[in-house]
């Protein structure tokens, strides 16, 4: 089974249709799944529409983040609530395509730990991107992959899929914020995890605003790339998995 964990805050205008739409997409595709939404501390009509959801649809299983919010503290408590084999981090805007998810699955059904997105390998796109956003983006993902010496190019975007024993192997999480998003492909680099990279496409936001405040988010990115690169150069391999797939850790 799928567990999609899907943080949301003031997402009135849009939860409803990103949760119907992933629903259907996973069932024509007959896969089993479980849909967790968790409520960060909305002021709107979130909790309210998240918990008509559950009483519709079964496999929606919202959650509400009761403690201190932030994105990496409400993606991790979706992952301490989760049941499935392997997990998919998916935004609560429709910016993310619900037929992308379909393709992690079956990519993880390959054999591999971990799936990344990338928006820019071929046959990936975006759709009004701000440019201001998108060269801050292209700038911070070249420092990431020179830093790692690795192949992936959009390391930032939360969009990715993780097997359970992934999850669980890069525990404990540093990250309360969007920096969350940084950690988790990272670490599942470093810690020896084997990954690959398909397309994606993004959409910008059609409703709601925008949580991620980049001026906030720079030294808290910066102090977890730092992290994850000490540990892979003076952690002696302490938090490495036994086994690796065989051909490598990423492409």
């Amino acid at each position: 089974m799928l567990s999609i964990v899907i943080p949301a805050r003031n997402e009135e205008g849009c939860i409803a249709s990103t949760v119907e739409h992933l629903h259907v997409e996973l069932r024509l595709h007959d896969i089993g799944h479980e849909i967790i939404p968790v409520d960060d501390g909305s002021t709107d009509g979130t909790w309210k529409i998240l918990t008509e959801l559950r009483d519709r649809l079964p496999v929606v299983k919202p959650v509400q983040n009761l403690g201190e919010h932030g994105f990496g503290r409400a993606v991790t408590l979706g992952f301490d609530y989760m049941s499935g084999d392997a997990a998919v981090v998916m935004m609560a805007d429709e910016s993310d395509d619900c037929r992308d998810v379909v393709r992690y699955w079956q990519v993880l059904n390959e054999g591999w730990d971990a799936v990344f997105g990338s928006r820019f390998i071929r046959g990936g796109g975006v759709i009004d991107y701000p440019l201001h956003k998108l060269l801050i983006n292209r700038l911070a993902n070249f420092f990431l992959k020179v830093l790692f010496h690795i192949r992936l190019n959009d390391t930032t975007n939360a969009f990715k899929a993780y097997r359970r024993k992934v999850v669980d192997g890069c525990r404990p999480f540093l990250s309360p914020h969007f920096n969350l998003t940084v950690e988790l492909p990272l670490k599942t680099i470093v810690r020896g995890y084997s990954w690959t990279v398909v397309p994606i496409t993004w959409r910008n936001r059609r409703s709601g605003i925008s949580k991620l405040a980049l001026r906030e988010m720079g030294s808290r990115y910066l102090f977890i790339a730092l992290y994850c690169w000490l540990e892979k150069y003076f952690s002696r391999g302490d938090y490495k998995k036994a086994h690796q797939k065989a051909g490598g850790t990423g492409v």
